[in-house]
């Protein structure tokens, strides 16, 4: 295709930015992503919410942000409801192997929204190349980091993550369960853990249940659904072959970025990968 004029973005320096690490963060493509999506739409929904770079580059009116990640979910949660106790929660951390392999073992379970978003961001700050992986049992299991002086808390950027969440229903929930409150009109953008490009570098281990071709068969069908209801849709994916085969009849994009997060430096490098969309409206 011919390329799309991009919508500027340069945001302010109080403007929000993501607040975690994030495997498949999305901050370097935003520009792609935004290129593509319509001028005006109704409702934004994000139901592999993450790190959030896309919507907070948005900024729209009205949204719905959901995962599956149940820590995720609460962090946001305790962010935009009290941000100042995220951030007094925060100073009780201490940057040492020993406290993070204490905070790592510790159990979740009973902690309320503020504790669980303290633990989940001090973990992820900490952790080795803030990555975000789950065992079988949804426990953490990243080993730790050797920082020389990471960044705990960005309290004036965790205050414009909050008043960007301000009115922003956050949901704990499958993304197969978003049809009903997805209206014509509407915008949905799906940042799904991405299909492997190779036997050995599979990583979807984002929640305790893994997101594999069955999943991603799936999630194809309902981004059809959802464009022939009337949504306008976008799919961000890993360029493999069995991607570019499940969405044959969409419109397909290639785009470069460059992947951060790996565990060795030397394949940090720039990477392939697609931007499927599907216009609001039935199919021919």
């Amino acid at each position: 295709m011919s390329a799309l004029p991009l919508r500027a973005y340069a945001p302010s320096d109080d403007a929000p930015r993501p607040f975690l690490k994030w495997a498949g963060g999305k901050a370097k493509l935003v520009p792609e992503i935004l290129a593509r999506f319509p001028r005006r739409f109704g409702t934004y929904h994000e139901p592999f919410l993450g790190g959030g770079a896309v919507f907070f580059a948005l900024g729209p009116r009205r949204a719905v942000l959901s995962d599956l990640n149940a820590e995720l979910i609460a962090t946001y949660s305790a962010i935009r409801d009290d941000v100042e106790a995220v951030i007094r929660a925060l100073a009780v951390h201490a940057v040492s192997e020993e406290h993070f392999y204490s905070v790592r073992a510790a159990s979740v379970a009973g902690l309320g929204n503020t504790a669980v978003a303290a633990r989940t961001i001090f973990l992820n700050r900490t952790c080795f190349n803030g990555l975000y992986r789950v065992n079988s049992k949804g426990q953490f299991n990243v080993p730790f980091g050797r920082y020389a002086n990471p960044k705990i808390c960005n309290a004036d950027n965790l205050r414009a993550v909050s008043r960007a969440l301000q009115g922003v229903p956050i949901r704990h929930e499958s993304v197969f369960t978003i049809t009903p409150r997805v209206a014509a009109g509407d915008l949905v953008y799906f940042d799904p853990p991405y299909d492997p490009v190779s036997a050995t570098s599979s990583f979807t281990a984002y929640a305790k249940t893994a997101f594999g071709k069955d999943e991603q068969v799936a999630l194809a069908a309902l981004c059809r659904e959802l464009s022939e209801r009337g949504a306008h849709v976008l799919l961000s994916n890993s360029d493999t072959p069995f991607i570019r085969e499940l969405y044959r009849d969409c419109e397909v994009d290639t785009v470069h970025c460059r992947r951060p997060i790996n565990a060795r430096a030397d394949r940090r490098g720039p990477v392939t990968e697609v931007l499927v969309r599907l216009p609001a409206g039935p199919r021919g």
